[in-house]
């Protein structure tokens, strides 16, 4: 088996000529040694596709909002039905491929995961930007017990159910689907052979672990080093850090950096 691992962020390109966004879809291979994906230079990861970057809301009235959002749901519908219809015959009935042991074994490539942010996440799975992609939580409940179990998003499911009711059943049917966060017909990893929509969401650990947990923890270390009054001495050690391995040495006090992009979020996390 071939792990296929999807990756995809927008990216900023410039404040100048109309805010200008690029929405890059990688692909990159689960079995691939840990040195190798972080070299730059053996190529691990390809740029597979550009994604259309979606037109902003006019803000004309909530009927032109709603008629935007769908095109820009369908948009990325049908890039995604160029991209990835390949991957099903190759998946039931497998290819040769060369492995770097000099073998050509039949390989079975799958589609494992998506690495992307939570709002990018929402939009290819088709669900609301308060949802959960892996299961049926509501979103007034996403702080709450965390020994509930909920059951697990089923989009197949879903869609079977849209099917089987009556035109006269239409008000209950649109009530039911938003009180699970989904959109239906909007997610577009839904038909691939052997593929779980919910499965795929892997979180991103730049905006989940480095802007959200490790971001608290150091609101919490100013606050201590505050109140004790160690802040300058914190920020006397912080610029007399010595060059290591992937560790870029700091600039400026730690009180002075601003703003806190991913890559002094990375220093820091070294740091810490």
């Amino acid at each position: 088996m071939v792990p296929i691992i999807g990756l995809s962020d927008q990216t900023h390109l410039t404040n100048f000529s109309g805010d200008k966004k690029a929405l890059p879809v990688y692909r990159t291979i689960g079995n691939i040694r840990l040195w190798t994906r972080n070299s730059p230079a053996k190529m691990p990861i390809v740029l597979l596709a550009l994604l259309p970057v979606p037109t902003k809301f006019t803000g004309e009235s909530a009927r032109a909002s709603e008629a935007q959002r769908q095109t820009n749901a369908d948009t990325l519908q049908a890039v995604f039905d160029i991209l990835l219809p390949p991957l099903p015959p190759v998946a039931q009935e497998g290819t040769v491929m060369d492995c770097p042991e000099g073998k050509t074994p039949l390989c079975f490539p799958m589609l494992s995961a998506w690495i992307v942010d939570h709002p990018q996440h929402a939009a290819l799975q088709g669900i609301g930007s308060k949802s959960c992609p892996k299961c049926e939580v509501p979103c007034k409940e996403l702080s709450g017990d965390p020994r509930r179990i909920y059951e697990t998003r089923d989009l197949r499911r879903y869609w079977d159910n849209a099917l089987r009711h009556e035109p006269a059943e239409a008000a209950g049917i649109a009530e039911y689907f938003p009180r699970l966060g989904v959109k239906i017909g909007n997610n577009v990893f839904i038909g691939l052979d052997r593929v779980s929509p919910a499965d795929q969401h892997k979180p991103d650990l730049l905006p989940n672990i480095y802007f959200g947990l490790f971001k608290y923890m150091m609101e919490w270390v100013e606050g201590f080093l505050k109140k004790d009054k160690r802040s300058q001495g914190y920020d006397d050690a912080w610029k007399e850090i010595p060059s290591y391995s992937e560790f870029s040495v700091p600039q400026k006090p730690y009180r002075e950096i601003t703003p806190w992009q991913g890559k002094e979020m990375h220093n820091l996390g070294r740091c810490i």
